[in-house]
């Protein structure tokens, strides 16, 4: 049986890369996308700008104190999208199974490629292609593992190749600090810092019952991956991966005031479940069903976004370019799909930062006093 090899691949700046494509000028200087205002954070930042110590979900008002000189991009997430389906569509091509998590990045499983083409060999010219193809620098790991390949992607950066086999596993990853492994955010990082612990030698070798009682059921999890134990398997991406609802009336209606707040409130719904779950959808599919049952379904792809009212305002020019019959209607849905991982924070680049902390706050309220407990006023049932 083959030995497991997972892939990695993970656009380098890849807001600030796309952006360098329109604008070459911007090669070579430090450059920030989103953060325009000063109550903004930064999306995105040039390896330019990391070297002022500037990073992602930094404020704004800091990143401009550390670099004077740093150029603020607003950010255009239609732009990005476009990028993103390209490289996807490169890899769909050659890849035999996939997994997107997030705009700019992916897993591919090329268990058995040695037998027929060399798996290091498959992965530089898919590397390759997509760079010729695109113009973007991308960087991989090549391991056994997703966690394994993920670090030796953040190795490998900027625009770079590693390769891990298992043979080297324990050795590439003994020296390296514990903020490199995933799971690990600040907050766990100044606890295991606390107890001494600095490197992933040092926590591999902790009690992993220890582990589990300092760091609760997570744990055990980043024991073993501190011992290159990750048994997830890569899952194959699907454009139809999706969230959705339906409503069917007691009565079939033609009211379309009535048709068009249920449609708003079933928007708001599941565009907070899919803010909960941390994912942004690239399409969205309004439905309706006729009463003699003829169901009529149209979509659209959009800009990443997980905001209701971007989403709202498309489901109803949708709905209203669907319904054109003016029969009776039996059932009424939304759905959306082409689903990746990614914050809601990208969709709007920090220029109305009061309109992300007004999401953040409903959703909050929400989480804490359940689904209902903040709605748009056409949205609730009368």
């Amino acid at each position: 049986m083959s030995e497991r090899t997972v892939l990695h691949l993970d656009l380098d700046t890849f807001f600030v890369s796309v952006e360098r494509l329109g604008n070459p000028s911007l090669i070579g200087k430090p450059v920030i996308v989103g953060g325009l205002s000063d109550r903004g954070v930064v999306a995105s930042c040039s390896y330019e700008a990391r070297k002022f110590g500037i990073h992602s979900a930094m404020p704004a008002r800091m990143a401009k104190q550390l670099c004077h000189d740093a150029i603020f991009l607003h950010g255009d997430m239609d732009l990005y999208t476009r990028y993103s389906r390209i490289v996807t569509e490169i890899i769909a091509e050659k890849a035999p199974v996939y997994e997107k998590t997030s705009v700019d990045e992916h897993y591919l499983d090329i268990t058995g490629m040695d037998r027929f083409f060399g798996s290091l060999k498959w992965s530089h010219e898919l590397r390759q292609k997509i760079m010729k193809e695109t113009g973007l620098p991308i960087s991989f790991g090549l391991s056994t593992n997703k966690t394994i390949s993920k670090i030796a992607t953040g190795e490998a950066k900027p625009n770079g190749e590693l390769y891990i086999p298992q043979e080297r596993v324990k050795t590439f990853l003994s020296p390296l600090s514990i903020k490199k492994i995933p799971m690990i955010g600040p907050k766990n990082y100044q606890l295991l810092r606390s107890m001494g612990i600095a490197n992933i030698n040092t926590l591999s070798m902790m009690p992993p019952e220890l582990l589990e009682q300092v760091l609760g059921k997570n744990g055990l999890i980043i024991w073993k991956k501190a011992n290159g134990i990750d048994l997830t398997p890569v899952v194959q991406y699907s454009e139809r991966k999706s969230i959705g609802t339906e409503r069917t009336f007691d009565q079939d209606t033609t009211d379309v005031t009535q048709l068009r707040n249920i449609l708003i409130g079933m928007v708001e719904k599941i565009a907070f479940e899919m803010r909960k779950q941390q994912k942004l959808t690239g399409c969205i599919t309004v439905k309706i069903r006729y009463s003699n049952f003829d169901t009529h379904n149209l979509q659209k792809q959009l800009p990443y976004t997980a905001f209701d009212h971007i989403l709202i305002k498309e489901a109803l020019e949708l709905f209203q370019n669907l319904y054109t019959r003016r029969m009776l209607i039996r059932l009424i849905g939304v759905r959306f799909s082409h689903l990746v991982g990614g914050s809601q924070q990208l969709d709007l680049f920090d220029d109305k930062p009061q309109l992300a902390n007004l999401y953040q706050a409903m959703d909050h309220i929400r989480t804490r006093f359940g689904k209902k407990a903040v709605q748009r006023a056409v949205g609730m049932p009368v």
